[in-house]
């Protein structure tokens, strides 16, 4: 029975086959009633060929057709068609010759439940509901497992499903085992610090301490004492000595978040532990001694603020010996559903609720969805849905800001445009980097600097 010109594609999808048509007509009745659209088969040919679509939730199966009513073994070899051509999507067998035997064969060829005809209405909806929540869910598992979802030591979870970050991983494996600065670059929320704990986590340094200090949130007149501790009397209010930042981390790694509003009068102090391993706890005079390894990262142009004057040069070479351009949530659209899963798995436990179901016109509203507050958003998004929402959720559970489907340069931040007008001018000059770089009015070191920035590809033709 071909569907309707309009289809409502957020509800279940069930297809029905049974070569009986009054049994299609009263279960497709009763399905539409619950909220169900479904499809239906006559035969286990035309059953196969329907269950090729993608957005089959769900397929009750007779066991009995035409050539054999007795022993169900076309309902079997249907059974095993379905499980594998659409592995985890719950099949349901119906028969009125109902047997214990023919259950459990049922199951074992890859059945998720059995109804016997004539079936309790109340039944089958709740073993069709039951199965579908268990199948979504066991698929969001493995999406997790398939994405190179990253659990964390804390339990936090990153996901990278996406080319771009898992381009971005291979990179973060490689530097992971040693102990060069390294570089986030990247709009805010979109999971610096997470990656940052990745970092440490695949390190040598993993069993030692992880350190993290926001330099936006120092005030200039602690940073010294923040950074490398103090003596008792080195201020009025240092009424006992404390260990800094630099000390606790020893052995292991810091992490200086927004480096970017580091003030230009402490940077020389920065710039020196970090180049000889040595500073001095405020108002003492003994030198110490650290082994620390420094993730730093910012959503700062740290290039242009070396040309105004504001940041030291020296000091952004020793904090980018490796550079790493988390992208923005726009730029790994892969990683949305993932990601919004977990979050709601997350937030849905806290408050101590059942996960809501997330249907296809709420993947699609968050997929058309620019985020510009990123990973942070979804996750706000995720926790008002989880809290607000009902057993299952609707588009408008997550309560997005309206945005244009379409993002022109002023819509842009000024690291997206850049990034742009780099791949338009190499693609122009078919990846000769001297040429594009002529183009763009920069050296072919800049350039480079700004590939490396911004994680581009600098495969030079000539």
């Amino acid at each position: 029975m071909a569907e309707p010109t309009h289809i409502d594609r957020s509800k279940p999808h069930i297809l029905v086959v049974d070569d009986q048509e009054a049994v299609r007509d009263a279960v497709r009745l009763l399905l539409k009633h619950a909220g169900y659209r479904t499809s239906e088969a006559a035969t286990p040919e035309a059953a196969l060929a329907m269950a090729q679509g993608d957005d089959v939730a769900a397929v009750l199966v007779d066991m009995n057709y035409g050539k054999d009513t007795t022993s169900g073994e076309e309902g079997l070899a249907l059974i095993r068609d379905l499980a594998s051509l659409k592995p985890g999507v719950p099949v349901i067998a119906m028969t009125a010759w109902a047997s214990i035997e023919l259950a459990v064969e049922a199951m074992r060829e890859g059945a998720a439940d059995f109804i016997e005809k004539p079936w309790q209405n109340a039944r089958l909806l709740s073993v069709l509901e039951s199965r579908i929540t268990l199948s979504r869910r066991e698929r969001d598992v493995r999406r997790l497992s398939e994405a190179q979802a990253l659990l964390l030591d804390d339990g936090e979870v990153f996901v990278a499903e996406s080319p771009a970050m898992r381009r971005l991983m291979e990179d973060v494996a490689r530097i992971a085992m040693s102990d060069a600065a390294v570089l986030l670059l990247g709009e805010n929320g979109t999971g610096k610090s997470v990656l940052a704990k990745r970092i440490h986590q695949l390190s040598p340094r993993r069993r030692q301490a992880f350190v993290k200090v926001d330099i936006g949130g120092l005030a200039p007149t602690l940073f010294e004492a923040e950074l490398f501790g103090h003596v008792k009397g080195a201020y009025t209010d240092a009424r006992q000595d404390r260990a800094g930042r630099f000390e606790t981390a020893d052995g292991g790694t810091l992490f200086l978040d927004e480096i970017g509003n580091l003030p230009l009068e402490q940077q020389p102090k920065l710039l020196r532990v970090l180049e000889e391993g040595e500073f001095e706890r405020l108002g003492a005079s003994r030198t110490q001694r650290v082994d620390v390894r420094v993730v730093a990262a910012t959503n700062a142009d740290l290039d242009a603020a070396v040309e105004a004057g504001r940041f030291r040069e020296d000091l952004l070479y020793r904090l980018s010996v490796f550079p790493l351009r988390l992208p923005a949530l726009r730029e790994r659209r892969d990683d949305i559903v993932p990601l919004a899963r977990h979050y709601l798995a997350t937030a849905s436990r806290r408050y101590r609720r059942e996960p809501p179901v997330m249907d296809a016109a709420v993947e699609r509203a968050m997929l058309e969805h620019a985020w510009p507050g990123n990973v942070r958003e979804l996750a706000h998004a995720m926790e008002r849905a989880a809290l607000l929402g009902g057993d299952r959720m609707h588009a408008s559970d997550l309560r997005l800001r309206k945005a244009a489907k379409s993002r022109g340069m002023e819509d842009m931040t000024l690291e997206d445009a850049e990034a742009m007008m780099l791949r338009v001018a190499i693609d122009r000059h078919d990846g000769n980097l001297m040429r594009a770089a002529e183009h763009l009015g920069i050296t072919r070191q800049r350039l480079y600097r700004r590939l490396e920035k911004y994680g581009l590809q600098r495969d030079e033709t000539e």
